[in-house]
């Protein structure tokens, strides 16, 4: 007896398939491309979630976020195993699942009563990043972010809250290396009420993906030059609100962050919802 692959391999090449009895290939499934759909290119073998979908396009993510444009082109795609052809949605896509910060999104979110633990960080940029990624986790949570203006500011401030249980602070420094002033300021502030973790860049902007902002490295800025100032000099941008509007609205979710400030913002959390 012939073996199944053998004859459906003879047959897929040696018979003619309009005279009958063989077997035509499936026409492709007509799927929409939604946020909960997942396909290949089996062209190129990429694999991944729809993120964006255009009259002519569409985007894959894939499991370790990197992001790949191809064309809707018909029958171009694999998905559940079937050949598929992507089709814009004709209907208002649902909310996304997941949010900015990857967390599971709380459908019908209502904020819950603030708690009386506070996340303080070092300036109004600082809360922004923090409010646009995680900004849905800490309404759960009822946790307020406040900016301290300054570092500087830190002990008198915790003099002032009086940190003790059900009273926690967390603090997100800039610039936290060995022997940095941010670390002996933190190192002032020790408390097991208190935690104050960061990330080693100068600026929180330092955080944010290069490519994200559309540029292939932060610039080096000589010691004694203001750190934003001199990287809208080097990128020939104007003024530093213009760059921050450009930093800002490059942060769509946590994969536009580097790793050190995800730890950090997420070990905060933590620290100050814990029982």
């Amino acid at each position: 007896m012939r073996r199944a692959d053998s004859l459906d391999s003879h047959d897929r090449y040696g018979r003619d398939v309009l005279a009958g009895g063989g077997q035509k290939r499936p026409a492709p499934q007509m799927v929409p491309a939604t946020g909960d759909v997942v396909a290949e290119d089996p062209l190129s073998g990429f694999c991944g979630a729809v993120v964006v979908c255009t009259a002519t396009a569409v985007t894959l993510e894939d499991r370790f976020g990197a992001r790949r444009n191809f064309p809707l082109t018909p029958g171009a795609f694999v998905v559940d195993g079937r050949p598929t052809t992507l089709v814009r949605p004709t209907q208002p896509q649902a909310a996304p699942r997941r949010s900015a910060s990857g967390s599971t999104r709380v459908a019908g979110l209502r904020a819950r009563t603030a708690r009386a633990a506070r996340i303080w960080v070092e300036g109004i940029h600082d809360a922004a990043l923090v409010e646009r990624v995680w900004g849905h986790d800490l309404r759960v949570e009822g946790v307020v972010v406040q900016p301290l203006d300054g570092l500087d500011n830190l002990p008198s401030a915790v003099a002032e809250f009086r940190p003790g249980p059900g009273r926690r602070v967390g603090v997100l420094a800039d610039h936290l290396v060995p022997g940095s002033k941010e670390t002996r300021i933190a190192q002032s502030v020790a408390s097991p009420h208190v935690l104050v973790t960061g990330h080693p860049y100068i600026d929180i902007w330092q955080a944010v993906r290069p490519a994200a902002v559309g540029i292939a490295a932060w610039p080096e800025v000589p010691r004694g030059t203001d750190w934003k100032t001199g990287v809208c000099a080097a990128l020939g941008v104007p003024d530093v609100a213009t760059m921050w509007g450009r930093v800002n609205g490059a942060v769509a979710s946590f994969r536009d962050l580097d790793t050190p400030l995800i730890t950090a913002v997420e070990s905060l959390i933590d620290f100050v919802t814990a029982e």
